[in-house]
């Protein structure tokens, strides 16, 4: 398979701010695409996977600020399992293990309360 060209690259930049403990305390993003490309904008939690395609394994990255409180943290992993789901269903078409996924997200988000039983 061919390689294809590269005509454009973007950068999405993240700044983490430490503590003594070197626990993040704060933590900022930007893009150089978008709307608001070049706009450092604020953030309590991130989760960055990568898939090393000479290894064939997953890097991650997870951080989250001291101040994320337990509810914010129980919508973001709402967030992204659900937003999971549809990417994982977008790019295999395996509607079963997608809709048993999305299943789950709904569970996830009664027992958390995001949404109504």
């Amino acid at each position: 398979m061919a390689k294809e060209k590269v005509v454009k690259k973007s950068k999405i930049q993240i700044e983490v701010g430490l503590n003594d403990e070197q626990m993040p305390v704060a933590m900022r993003w930007s893009s150089s695409d978008g709307p608001d490309a070049g706009k450092s904008r604020p953030c309590k939690a991130m989760l960055l996977g990568m898939f090393d395609a000479e290894n064939k394994e997953t890097l991650r990255i997870d951080l989250w600020t001291k101040d994320m409180q337990v509810i914010e943290m129980d919508r973001f992993f709402f967030q992204t399992l659900k937003s999971m789901a549809d990417t994982y269903f977008k790019a295999t078409q395996n509607a079963e293990l997608a809709t048993a996924m999305q299943q789950y997200v709904h569970y996830f988000g009664e027992k958390t309360e995001i949404i109504p039983k």
